[in-house]
C-alpha cells in the first residue's frame, strides 16, 4: 500500500500521524585502547563458528527504552542468538 493510499485512508478516518522527533545518537569520539580491535575489519571468514559478531541498541517501546542484542555468524551471516531486554544488563 502507497502513502498517498494511506493518507487517503487516512483522512477519511480522521486519523493524525504522531511522529516523534529526531533523536541523537551518541558517538564515539575515541578509539577504546582497553578492547583490542581483533578483526580489524577483516570479515571474511573461511567456516562457520570462526567468528562471531555483536551489537547492542536501543528502541522506544511501551512508553520506555528497552535493548536489544543481536549475535551473528559472520561465515552465514545469520543470528545466532538475540535478546530483547527493558535494562541493558540482561541479568537485571
Amino acid at each position: 500500500m502507497g502513502r498517498f493510499k494511506v493518507r487517503k485512508l487516512m483522512n477519511e478516518l480522521n486519523l493524525i500521524s504522531k511522529q516523534l522527533g529526531s533523536h541523537a545518537y551518541k558517538k564515539a569520539t575515541v578509539e577504546r585502547p582497553d578492547i583490542p580491535n581483533v578483526l580489524d575489519r577483516e570479515f571474511t571468514v573461511s567456516a562457520p563458528n570462526e567468528v562471531w559478531c555483536g551489537d547492542i541498541t536501543y528502541v522506544w517501546a511501551q512508553g520506555r527504552w528497552h535493548y536489544v542484542a543481536a549475535v551473528i555468524d559472520l561465515f552465514a551471516r545469520r543470528v545466532v542468538d538475540w535478546r530483547f531486554h527493558r535494562s541493558p544488563m540482561l541479568n537485571s
